[in-house]
């Protein structure tokens, strides 16, 4: 498994990223969202993505740039001496309208910031609980247009700011303007891209900031000190500490380093410190939530989700939330 504080380089010139399960051939017009009807906020600034000549979806579009929203909420909570849940589902999974449902579910059982995935058929950082939830996804023909429609329900649903967790040949294909457009415009506040190193990310820094959203950069325990200083200076949001080596999925115990890897990220920044990767159960999300920010649970949610549905994922979640918001700081 190679360092995931350094990421493959993406395909930035020569021939076109491969396209991968998940994202269409060509690149048509925006269609919409398949579930539900879109919101007028959606619409509008849609239609402004797709005319080069008026005004792109950037901060000035929207009454609050949603990486304010998103930085706010975290604020806040740190204010209030409180931890922040986020919680990862895969869009798609069970089914789209199922996972509109399970995110919706998350934040009234308690998630401070909902993660949302599109399912992909390389997923370099995602275990086997994630993968199945993925292929299951893809094989019932999710795609990046049906998680953009989802992501406009939802927003339009919850007072959670959500976040996407996208691989960067997803964003490389469609175009990075487009894609960060398209992400204000379903209301999202921002996107952790994992295999996107902050050193070569400049188209796609210049178009979250054009959009208002928030580009997230992971920090891993075999970060060097020059590479935490530059995904400080690029990210917005929050830093995205890996607490465990390796890909996600559920862990025994917490790994040894995470909390001295959140003191080496606060070094260099101000902004939240969010940890995950290997986070399984409430006691170990509060004993992160005891020196970082905010916990990141993603395959106990799923799997939860999996064998014990709705009432089983909104109990976990509380269960997690009220572990995290009351942890010893």
């Amino acid at each position: 498994m190679p360092d995931l504080g350094t990421p493959r380089r993406p395909a930035t010139s020569g021939a076109p990223p491969r396209p991968a399960q998940g994202v269409a051939e060509s690149d048509p017009p925006v269609s919409g969202p398949p579930v539900g009807e879109a919101t007028l906020r959606g619409q509008a600034v849609r239609a402004a993505v797709h005319n080069p000549g008026g005004r792109s979806a950037d901060a000035a579009t929207l009454t609050v740039a949603p990486v304010e929203r998103l930085e706010g909420r975290l604020e806040a909570l740190r204010r209030e001496e409180r931890g922040a849940l986020v919680a990862y589902g895969v869009a798609g999974y069970p089914d789209l309208d199922g996972s509109l449902a399970a995110f919706r579910a998350m934040a009234e059982a308690g998630a401070d910031v909902l993660e949302v995935g599109p399912p992909y058929s390389d997923p370099l950082i995602d275990g086997p609980v994630i993968q199945r939830a993925v292929t299951a996804a893809l094989d019932a023909g999710t795609r990046l247009d049906d998680v953009l429609g989802l992501v406009d329900e939802l927003t339009a649903s919850v007072d959670a700011p959500v976040v996407l967790l996208v691989y960067y040949n997803l964003v490389a294909h469609r175009g990075p303007r487009r894609f960060a457009a398209e992400l204000a415009a379903a209301g999202a506040c921002g996107a952790v891209v994992p295999d996107l190193p902050p050193e070569e990310a400049g188209e796609w820094l210049e178009a979250t900031g054009a959009a208002g959203i928030a580009p997230v950069f992971l920090a891993a325990p075999t970060s060097s000190d020059i590479r935490l200083a530059a995904v400080a200076k690029a990210g917005r949001g929050f830093v995205y500490a890996q607490a465990s080596l390796g890909v996600t999925g559920l862990r025994a115990s917490l790994a040894a380093g995470i909390e001295e890897l959140v003191g080496r990220v606060r070094a260099h920044t101000d902004l939240p410190i969010c940890a995950g990767i290997g986070i399984s159960n409430a006691a170990q999300a509060a004993a992160v939530a005891g020196f970082a920010d905010g916990a990141i649970v993603g395959t106990a949610l799923v799997r939860r989700l999996g064998d014990a549905g709705l009432d089983g994922l909104r109990a976990l979640t509380a269960e997690l939330a009220d572990a995290v918001h009351t942890a010893h700081r």
